[in-house]
């Protein structure tokens, strides 16, 4: 591993990763490069192991990024995949640059799941990818920090994918918050990663659509959690986490949708989800609406749509942005 080739140096054909990720023993697919005078030099060969000493040694020399060619994104995002569980556990690695790998990675298995497998539905090696990745999610999702971290990566312009990883990491801290057991974390995180799904069978005029919806256009919307639910019936979805794609636009007071369903008739996860989603949704910018500040989220959650949440659930939300800054 040494510098053997000076490649063209047009910032747009790489990316830049910590050389913490690239981990010892652990063979990528894909060309690690280090910059020199404003050119890329090669620094290690795809399938080159990576050993301890070659990372210390761009430790000690103050070398903080190393990069990796665009078009082996790809690559390396299965590669930081594979590698989650240790990235995520390495205290070495600072919170921030966890965060942003997990993130990062989660947004891209879920466009992936999203976009690859759709119109027929997910696969049972798709499923597996969501149902993993909310596994070693979880315990560093309990770090204090990493809220407020993952927060300041989080997408303000919508899309279906970005949105269900945002909802995912609120849900998931509310839960923690309720001391709901792991079982229930990682089965609600699926739902929550995929609760959204069915907008991938809604018309792009109708969701993209920048003023009011007619009657008949709402009535196409409110089809997309049956349609997230038939998109997943090739997996073996949970309970919980079919609840989660099929009722999280149900309100405590009845006048949520499909099935109008109120109070106690709403399991707990998937009220600490519909608290998440629509506070994710107020807070990005969507065709129709611009983003909001947290507080001014809050405040309109409180003041014009009270009755459609679990106080207990809204209130822990507000605790739980209060301790990471975000409010």
């Amino acid at each position: 591993m040494q510098g053997k080739a000076i490649m063209n140096s047009r910032e747009d054909f790489y990316f830049s990763v910590s050389p913490l990720m690239i981990f010892p023993k652990a063979l990528g697919r894909f060309r690690v490069y280090i910059k020199q005078a404003g050119n890329y030099v090669l620094y290690a060969a795809e399938n080159e192991q990576f050993t301890p000493r070659h990372r210390q040694k761009l430790h000690d020399a103050g070398v903080t990024e190393v990069y990796v060619r665009a078009e082996q994104k790809p690559d390396y995002e299965r590669y930081v995949e594979k590698h989650l569980p240790q990235i995520l556990a390495d205290a070495v690695i600072p919170v921030e640059e966890r965060a942003k790998v997990l993130y990062t990675a989660a947004e891209a298995v879920v466009r992936e799941v999203f976009e690859t497998r759709l119109p027929k539905g997910i696969g049972k090696r798709e499923f597996s990818r969501i149902a993993n990745l909310v596994e070693k999610s979880l315990k560093f999702l309990a770090i204090d920090e990493s809220l407020k971290r993952i927060a300041d990566l989080a997408s303000h312009d919508y899309t279906v994918h970005t949105h269900n990883v945002q909802v995912f990491v609120f849900s998931t801290a509310i839960l923690q918050s309720m001391k709901a057991d792991e079982y229930t974390q990682v089965q609600a995180g699926i739902g929550a990663l995929l609760h959204d799904i069915g907008k991938t069978h809604i018309p792009g005029e109708i969701l993209s659509k920048p003023g009011p919806l007619t009657p008949e256009e709402r009535a196409v919307i409110n089809t997309h959690p049956a349609k997230g639910l038939a998109l997943c019936q090739d997996v073996p979805l949970t309970q919980t986490a079919a609840h989660c794609i099929l009722m999280h636009h149900e309100r405590m007071d009845g006048a949520g949708y499909p099935g109008g369903l109120s109070g106690e008739l709403i399991p707990p996860y998937v009220r600490a989800l519909a608290v998440a989603d629509v506070y994710d949704a107020l807070t990005t910018k969507r065709p129709y609406a611009d983003a909001m500040q947290p507080f001014q989220a809050l405040r309109l959650m409180r003041d014009e749509m009270g009755g459609a949440f679990d106080l207990d659930v809204f209130k822990r939300l507000v605790v739980i942005l209060s301790g990471a800054n975000m409010v």
